[in-house]
């Protein structure tokens, strides 16, 4: 991403931020975004910029995560929240100089099965299936492997603070029989503060394990988002920064940047 690309990134989150909700139904929903498996109907958009791949550390990968997240309730006392994950990807120089592939890449679909009342102490939890979809558009984009696997997530919320864990395993059952099979644990502990003016700071990791190749993925990310109102709609927009204090090696090094941008219907 060039200075320019990201100078306009940055402007248009500053526009944006000088309309800032402050209504108590905004509060709700700000713990609501917090908490990914509310019954709260959303659309996050999720754009991540990573640099320093390949072997002479000369790619960089952008990443458009589209995250549409589906609450349905299932009886009286259960809701079925379904979390979709579809990749847009533009890499260039990876795995070396030279190739460069932009369209989709694999498409991770989750179900958690949640009740609808917190538990005696106060905890929220969802449990279900995590399935890993080969939708990529080209071999360099996708594992072109279906893969299935257990998922959970638990977390407490108590005043303006969210804290908890999610996490997957998805292993391979089918696909090209030419490609490397998965065997992989997902990790994301995460806490986050609100505001009165329901802006949330938020941080996590979002931390893979590869059972083939016995390797960590370890991100750390830190984000600030803002609560806004545009007439009847409402958004959440806000960015951070991520580190990379493990990766494959040719993976991403350093330092790398995040946008969020949601759309939010609430019912």
């Amino acid at each position: 991403m060039s200075t320019r690309e990201t100078a306009l990134l940055l402007s248009l989150f500053c526009m944006l931020a000088c309309s800032i909700a402050g209504a108590d139904d905004d509060a709700e929903l700000a713990k609501k975004l917090a908490n990914p498996i509310a019954a709260l109907i959303s659309v996050p958009i999720q754009l991540n910029y990573d640099s320093n791949f390949g072997i002479d550390d000369d790619g960089s990968v952008l990443r458009i995560n589209v995250q549409p997240v589906i609450p349905v309730s299932i009886s009286d006392d259960w809701n079925m929240i379904s979390r979709t994950i579809l990749p847009l990807v533009d890499q260039n120089d990876v795995p070396f100089s030279g190739v460069s592939e932009f369209g989709l890449g694999d498409t991770v679909q989750s179900l958690f099965f949640s009740p609808k009342a917190p538990t005696a102490s106060g905890w929220i939890w969802g449990v279900g299936p995590a399935l890993l979809l080969p939708t990529a558009t080209d071999e360099l984009l996708g594992s072109e492997k279906w893969g299935i696997g257990p998922t959970a997530v638990a977390l407490k919320q108590q005043g303006p603070w969210t804290f908890g864990a999610l996490a997957n395993h998805i292993e391979s059952f089918s696909g090209a029989d030419d490609r490397a099979d998965i065997s992989a644990t997902f990790l994301q502990p995460f806490v986050s503060y609100i505001t009165p003016s329901q802006t949330t700071y938020s941080l996590n990791t979002e931390s893979t394990y590869d059972w083939e190749t016995r390797g960590w993925s370890i991100p750390i990310n830190a984000s600030v988002t803002q609560l806004l109102r545009f007439g009847n709609q409402l958004v959440s927009l806000g960015g951070g920064v991520r580190y990379w204090v493990e990766s494959p090696s040719a993976g991403p090094e350093g330092w790398a940047i995040r946008l969020n941008f949601t759309l939010l219907y609430p019912k």
